[in-house]
């Protein structure tokens, strides 16, 4: 399957952003805390401060942001990887793949990779890494996220071949395979791991539980050592402080970080795959009336907030996925800004009994994305003008969690919910099965017809598959209208000059350690 291509071009952050000298010296006070002297002083250790501190390192959980940041291409390794540039699929620890049969793909695993505990990777340790995914007692994420909890089956035909049987046939079968991180057979097959053994460069140090995560290079590691042989993970929640932590040499590398966080000339601005929306619960009144969700829409000034709020760093969205994923439709415009109209429509749907009076509860995860408090303030002030009554309620990431994946919470009454989604993969599918389909992992409403034109169009390959992925999209605000769109958004990465490195769409996914390597001179 060809895979659109997906540019991230690199842009420097404008003098306008840097931080102000007074409000360097209010940050400089800080520290990273619990990291040795020794430590911060060798040039040998990447320092990298983070959002928030991974909930797991477990390798089947690696498609939750937090944690493949972390564990993707660093400790564990796939059999096939996505080229986050060019959208190609790369062999890694597969040589080859092909479909043998319209339900059946074959994987040529590679010879001479060793596990970094020195265990010898074979088919044997691919087709368990793909049984365990599936195993439900561990109840992996990226199961639901990439797999829709299908049924697999997985057979070793000899040393170095495995193949997998789908229920049906799976065109981007190699693509969903990219997400599988392998692992020994000796792992634990139901019960999830702390501290995970991998193929990949670096393996872990040691995980001090809120404090920090520090890897070092695997001895056994089947390519070139990389540069850096150990890396320290911390995390603080607020983005000037991340972002002073690079500008005061204390950390190599800040993720996650706002226009206005103090990154200054060390900052730099990409595109990211990632998409903002509202989720609205079309469940429960007074959002099971379509008018109700559609005023929401009508009630979000996108324009404004990228241009405020995120300071021009984003692009205002119609649909949940991006320029370069296939899928993609590049007719679709955003639903223009209309107070007037979004207030018509509430006061129809109060004339036909519907309690637009009820209180909706309107639900962030802190420090999801820069800015979002105040995107989410402003949104809810949007909606008090049209009459509807919102109640703000920020949670951390597990709270956050629970309204967004199922099961979700019971009796929860009218939500929305913000999300930001972010299709690494390429292909609409996973977010259509995720995000669209009546009972995908993260979806809360549908209907059987638009189920039926889901499928329809995942069935198919090429341009057929393309028009049609992009029909679905397209309908998805006419017929079912679960999401208020927001923005495309854009990442801000912090960035010592004493280490080159080349962020990508896929940087907030996947952070490869070993591409950063140390400068030869001041970065440009």
């Amino acid at each position: 399957m060809q895979i659109a291509s997906l540019r991230s071009p690199r842009r420097r952050l404008s003098g306008a952003l840097a931080v102000s000298a007074a409000a360097m010296l209010a940050v400089s006070g800080c520290s990273v805390a619990n990291t040795t002297q020794g430590e911060s002083a060798s040039p040998d250790t990447l320092r990298i401060v983070l959002p928030q501190e991974p909930p797991t390192l477990e390798p089947c959980d690696a498609s939750l942001t937090a944690t493949g940041v972390v564990v993707r291409s660093n400790i564990t390794e796939p059999l096939i990887e996505r080229d986050p540039n060019s959208g190609d699929l790369q062999p890694k620890l597969a040589s080859s793949w092909k479909q043998v049969e319209p339900n059946v793909w074959r994987f040529t695993t590679v010879s001479g990779v060793k596990f970094s505990n020195g265990a010898t990777f074979d088919a044997e340790d691919a087709a368990f890494s793909i049984k365990r995914t599936f195993n439900g007692a561990i109840g992996c994420d990226v199961n639901g996220y990439v797999f829709d909890d299908s049924k697999t089956d997985v057979n070793v035909v000899d040393p170095n071949t495995v193949e997998v049987r789908t229920e049906k046939p799976d065109p981007i079968l190699p693509l969903r395979l990219s997400f599988i991180e392998m692992v020994p057979r000796t792992t634990d097959a139901d019960a999830k791991v702390r501290e995970p053994i991998g193929t990949g460069p670096y393996m872990v140090d040691f995980w001090d539980s809120g404090q920090r995560i520090a890897l070092k290079a695997n001895p056994n590691y089947h390519g070139a050592a990389p540069q850096y042989s150990r890396a320290i993970y911390q995390w603080r929640a607020e983005g000037s402080v991340r972002a002073a932590m690079v500008t005061n040499d204390e950390a190599d590398l800040a993720t996650s970080l706002g226009p206005e966080d103090g990154a200054g000339d060390l900052g730099t601005a990409y595109v990211n795959n990632e998409t903002t929306a509202l989720r609205m619960q079309a469940t429960d009144a007074p959002l099971d009336d379509i008018r109700v969700r559609e005023a929401i829409d009508y009630s979000i000034n996108r324009d404004g907030v990228v241009k405020a709020l995120f300071q021009g760093l984003g692009k205002p969205a119609a649909e949940l996925v991006g320029k370069g994923i296939v899928g993609y439709n590049d007719q679709l415009t955003p639903t223009p800004y209309d107070l007037g109209h979004a207030k018509k429509l509430i006061d129809e749907a109060r004339a036909d009994g519907v309690p637009v009076d009820r209180t909706i509860r309107l639900i962030g995860r802190t420090g999801q994305f820069p800015k979002i408090n105040e995107t989410i303030e402003a949104i809810q002030f949007s909606l008090s003008k049209i009459g509807l009554n919102v109640k703000i309620e920020m949670m951390d990431t597990s709270g956050q969690m629970q309204y967004q994946t199922r099961p979700f919470v019971p009796g929860s009454g009218p939500v929305l919910l913000m999300i930001m989604h972010g299709n690494q993969a390429g292909d609409t599918q996973f977010t259509l099965d995720q995000y669209m389909l009546s009972d995908g992992y993260q979806s809360t409403y549908g209907t059987a017809a638009y189920d039926k034109e889901i499928v329809a169009a995942e069935a198919l390959t090429g341009e057929a598959r393309q028009d049609a992925l992009a029909k679905v999209l397209a309908d998805e605000p006419t017929k079912i209208r679960q999401y208020a769109y927001i923005a495309h958004m854009e990442a801000v990465l912090a960035k010592s000059n004493k280490v080159d490195y080349q962020p990508n769409s896929a940087t907030g996914d996947e952070m490869r350690l070993a591409e950063m390597t140390h400068a030869t001179s001041q970065n440009d």
